[in-house]
């Protein structure tokens, strides 16, 4: 598929209740998106802009697994799963897991740094001020849109809306076993 015709599809599927993702279809639900995520599909080069003004790769995920969710703080469903992005975190930071919170070109570098601050968002926290970020995700337009990344860099689980946690934890348990 060629990349226009891919981005008109993107946008046309934005609002519909089905969004391809990769070279899958998935099933939007309450509690995220169904994907056909084949774990073979490698994470995108990129590099994140921490609130500290630090610089990540997405080569620093290696040996991790880590989840990227691409939110903004206007919107209700991405402030709404914070608090659940953050006792994941602390339930299996220890183990090997990282989370990384990019927020969105549009969020004022002010809004998202005094959110992060305020909430005490324990895990890494990027400004994509440039679009970069989430142009090399796939252009990523609805938020909360998350990633689910393997310790090889492989994109194993993608979620638009708020993950069922239960069932992310799960996954969690059995991604972070293998290690």
């Amino acid at each position: 598929m060629n990349n226009r015709r891919r981005a008109v599809l993107a946008q046309a599927m934005a609002w519909s209740s089905v969004r391809v993702v990769g070279s899958g279809v998935g099933l939007l639900t309450a509690g995220g998106l169904l994907s056909g995520c084949s774990g073979q599909e490698l994470a995108p080069d990129a590099s994140y802009v921490l609130l500290d003004g630090s610089r990540i790769t997405t080569a620093d995920f290696k040996g991790k697994v880590t989840l990227v969710n691409f939110w903004a703080t206007t919107c209700t469903s991405c402030v709404a799963e914070m608090p659940e992005l953050v006792a994941t975190y602390n339930q299996f930071k220890a183990r090997g897991y990282d989370t990384v919170a990019v927020a969105m070109q549009y969020d004022p570098p002010a809004y998202v740094l005094n959110f992060a601050q305020s909430r005490q968002l324990p895990f890494k926290v990027a400004i994509d001020n440039t679009g970069a970020v989430s142009k090399a995700w796939g252009d990523i337009r609805v938020t909360p849109t998350t990633f689910l990344v393997d310790q090889q860099g492989r994109v194993i689980k993608r979620y638009v809306g708020p993950p069922q946690f239960e069932a992310l934890h799960q996954l969690l348990d059995g991604l972070l076993a293998k290690a």
